[in-house]
C-alpha cells in the first residue's frame, strides 16, 4: 500500500513540476534603473515573448486546474514544492468573503479558512502540511480557482492557513500597479532554461535562468558602445562580462582579395567593395558583425598572454580584447573546451546550419557562425563555423583564436596566420 501511495505521489509530483505557476517582474540597476523592454526566449522550447519593462511575465505550466481566466484574479503558490511554509497569492476586484480549502490526494479536507479579503493582491501563508500532494481551492462570491502543490515537509506538524497581517490589500497602491502593469503569459515546463534580454535606451543586458519560484529579475546595465556608436548586449559568465554580440566597428572596408599581416584590414562577409555605408547595409554585417585580421584586432597594441590582457585593441572604451588565458577561463568555467561550445552557441538553425550539435545557449553568449576571410582571398564557412581572435600570439606570424562548429559542441583552441579575418568578442575591464 505504501509503495502504491508513493508511486501516486511521485506521478503527481512529476506532473506538478511540469506545471509550475510563477510570476517574473523586472528592475534595472547600474547605468540605468529603468527597464523599457524585455525579450524572453524559452531556450528549451524555442518560444519567445516581448514585454514592456513594467509588465509581469506569468509562466504557466501544462498541468493544472483553472476555472477562472481573468489574469487580475490570478492564483499562484510559491515556493512550490514547499518545505515548511508557502504563500498563496490571489487578486480580488472588491472587498469580499473568501473560503480557502486544502485537500489531500484522496480528496480529504485537511485545512480550511473563511474570512474577509480586501481589494488588491492578497497573500496567505500555508504551513505544516505533511509530505504529500495537495489541492488548494479558493472561492469568493465572484469566482473559484484551484491549484496544486507538493509538500516536502517530513516533520509532524499541524496544517495551518493564516491571513491576518499577511494580507496586503492597499487598494490605492494596487490599483496604481494594476494600471501600469500587464501580465503576459508564457508556457513553461519545470526545468526549462529561459533567456532574458533587458533593454534600457542604449543599454542591453542578457541573463539566463531556470525559474523555480516567483521572483524579480534585476538587469545590471553597463555601457558597451564602440566608436561608430554601436551599442552591444552584454552577459556575465562566471567572473567575466562579455559582449553577447560580435563587434561591428568598421572604420573602412575592403574585399577579401586584399590582405596582409602588416596592415589593418576590415571585412564584411560576402562584401567585395570599399563603401562603408553599403557594407553596413548588408544582412551579414548586421547579423555577424565585422571580420578583422589580427593586426586590426590589436589596433597597434602588442600581444598579451595576461589575464586580463590589458589590450583594448579595437574594443570599446572600458572593454578589452580577451587573451588566450581569458578564453580558457571562460571554457574552464563551463567544464572545459569539450562541451562548452554547446553552452555558448545560439540555439536553432536560423543562423547555424543543421544539426547545430547540442546548442543550448544556456550562458546567453549567443555565439554565431560568421565564417572567416581566407588569406587566399575568399570568404568561407558562414553558417558552419565561428572564429574569434584572442590578444595572444604563439608565434610572430600566428594568433591564438577560438572556434565553434555546427557539427560539434566543443570550443576549439587554434592558431592561424594573422592574415585571416575573424570575429571579435570583447571583455569588460
Amino acid at each position: 500500500m505504501k509503495k502504491t501511495t508513493f508511486l501516486i505521489i511521485l506521478l503527481f509530483y512529476t506532473a506538478l513540476l511540469n506545471a509550475q505557476d510563477y510570476q517574473i517582474s523586472f528592475t534595472g540597476s547600474g547605468a540605468s534603473t529603468t527597464v523599457e523592454t524585455v525579450f524572453v526566449e524559452n531556450l528549451t522550447q524555442g518560444t519567445t515573448r516581448v514585454l514592456a519593462g513594467s509588465d509581469i511575465l506569468h509562466l504557466v505550466g501544462t498541468v493544472g486546474i483553472q476555472s477562472h481566466s481573468n489574469t487580475n484574479e490570478n492564483l499562484s503558490i510559491y515556493p512550490n514544492p514547499m518545505q515548511e511554509t508557502s504563500k498563496l497569492e490571489f487578486h480580488s476586484e472588491k472587498p469580499d468573503n473568501v473560503k480557502i480549502e486544502v485537500f489531500d490526494m484522496n480528496g480529504k479536507l485537511i485545512a480550511n479558512y473563511s474570512g474577509d479579503v480586501s481589494i488588491g493582491i492578497n497573500v496567505v501563508d500555508i504551513s505544516g502540511f505533511p509530505e504529500g500532494f495537495y489541492t488548494a481551492r479558493i472561492t469568493t462570491s465572484a469566482w473559484q480557482k484551484t491549484t496544486v502543490f507538493v509538500s516536502l515537509n517530513d516533520a509532524v506538524k499541524s496544517p495551518a492557513i493564516r491571513v491576518g497581517s499577511n494580507t496586503i490589500p492597499d487598494s490605492k497602491v494596487k490599483n496604481s500597479i494594476k494600471s501600469t502593469k500587464s501580465i503576459v503569459e508564457m508556457q513553461y515546463n519545470y526545468g526549462d532554461n529561459l533567456l532574458f534580454k533587458g533593454i534600457s535606451g542604449d543599454y542591453a543586458r542578457i541573463l539566463t535562468i531556470i525559474p523555480t519560484q516567483t521572483q524579480t529579475i534585476d538587469f545590471e546595465f553597463v555601457e558597451c558602445t564602440d566608436l561608430d556608436g554601436n551599442n552591444y548586449s552584454v552577459v556575465t559568465i562566471g567572473n567575466q562580462t562579455w559582449m553577447a554580440e560580435n563587434l561591428k566597428y568598421l572604420p573602412y572596408v575592403v574585399g577579401p582579395g586584399m590582405g596582409s599581416p602588416a596592415y589593418r584590414f576590415y571585412y564584411v562577409y560576402d562584401y567585395v567593395g570599399t563603401n562603408v555605408t553599403e557594407a553596413k547595409a548588408t544582412a551579414n554585417y548586421n547579423t555577424y558583425g565585422v571580420l578583422y585580421n589580427w593586426t586590426a584586432a590589436l589596433n597597434g597594441s602588442a600581444s598579451s598572454a595576461a589575464n586580463p590582457s590589458g589590450v583594448q585593441g579595437i574594443c570599446p572604451t572600458g572593454w578589452h580584447l580577451p587573451s588566450d588565458a581569458e578564453w580558457t577561463e571562460l571554457t574552464d568555467y563551463l567544464g572545459g573546451g569539450i562541451g562548452a561550445g554547446g553552452k555558448l552557441k545560439e540555439t536553432g538553425t536560423t543562423h547555424w546550419n543543421s544539426p547545430n550539435t547540442e546548442a543550448t545557449n544556456e550562458t546567453g553568449f549567443t555565439a554565431l557562425p560568421g565564417g572567416f576571410r581566407y588569406p587566399e582571398g575568399t570568404f568561407n564557412q558562414i553558417g558552419n563555423y565561428g572564429y574569434w581572435w584572442s590578444a595572444t600570439e604563439p608565434t610572430c606570424t600566428d594568433g591564438w583564436n577560438r572556434a565553434m562548429s555546427y557539427t560539434s559542441n566543443n570550443v576549439f583552441r587554434l592558431n592561424y596566420p594573422k592574415e585571416f579575418g575573424f570575429s571579435i568578442r570583447c571583455v569588460r575591464d
